[in-house]
């Protein structure tokens, strides 16, 4: 399969007012893209449900307590409902950052050796757009947690899209890696793994260029976003004017 170029994006955001939503069948889910406001209900759910799985396995310090209960940080948020009616995993997106402070990746990296390269890092793309994709969880159902994290795994190239910003990031384990990476996100090779949220993990960062994931992921991944984008919003992610040229990522 030869990936379509996405070297242009459409330069105006597609309003939340409405919630988009749409059916997944390799989750079988129902997939929700909103914001906070918007969905209070849907949010406090999805905030259940990352508390009480992050609780689970012993790394709830590595959530924002207070910005999950106010959600005013998150542009917009994504979860999957699954045929009984309950959330069954979700991911949030914080900013679009004004700031390198913002980011929460500081507080991973905080007295680490990367942190420097962390903060260039951010700051570099801060003028053309950054968001970070945060609080990711699944149910514990195998065969669906699986494929939900898939279909999650496509959340950074929708919230580029609806957000009219150009990177994505963000930060997980070694073992969910290959997961995130396979939407076309791309490892921050030079930054050091950071011992987070303990001991246990070794957290590296990625990210996710708006106008070369295509290049990076996985045919079957861009397939379906490329089908997600047109259900969202009639103009799909490969029309109208070229962004700025990209910082490479190191």
């Amino acid at each position: 399969m030869t990936a379509p170029r996405l070297d242009t994006a459409p330069r105006c955001s597609v309003t939340l007012d409405e919630s988009p939503s749409w059916w997944d069948p390799d989750s079988e889910c129902t997939i929700v893209v909103a914001r906070p406001a918007a969905e209070p209900d849907l949010w406090r759910e999805y905030v259940r449900g990352a508390q009480a799985n992050y609780r689970k396995h012993g790394v709830q310090r590595a959530l924002d307590s207070k910005a999950l209960r106010t959600g005013t940080d998150t542009a917009l948020f994504c979860v999957g409902i699954n045929r009984s009616g309950h959330v069954a995993g979700g991911l949030r997106a914080k900013g679009p950052h004004h700031g390198v402070e913002e980011s929460h990746a500081l507080v991973e990296w905080s007295g680490q050796p990367g942190l420097d390269s962390v903060r260039k890092m951010i700051a570099d793309r801060l003028p053309f757009g950054v968001v970070e994709m945060k609080t990711a969880w699944v149910c514990d159902d195998p065969e669906q947690s699986r494929a939900l994290t898939d279909t999650l795994a496509r959340m950074p190239l929708h919230a580029m899209t609806l957000l009219d910003i150009q990177f994505a990031m963000a930060s997980a384990a070694a073992y969910v890696l290959k997961r995130w990476l396979s939407s076309g996100g791309v490892l921050a090779t030079k930054i050091p793994a950071t011992p987070y949220p303990d001991e246990r993990y070794r957290t590296k960062m990625m990210w996710w260029d708006r106008r070369t994931f295509a290049n990076h992921a996985h045919p079957g991944q861009l397939s379906r976003y490329l089908v997600e984008a047109q259900r969202i919003a009639p103009r799909s992610a490969v029309t109208d004017g070229p962004l700025t040229p990209t910082a490479a990522v190191r």
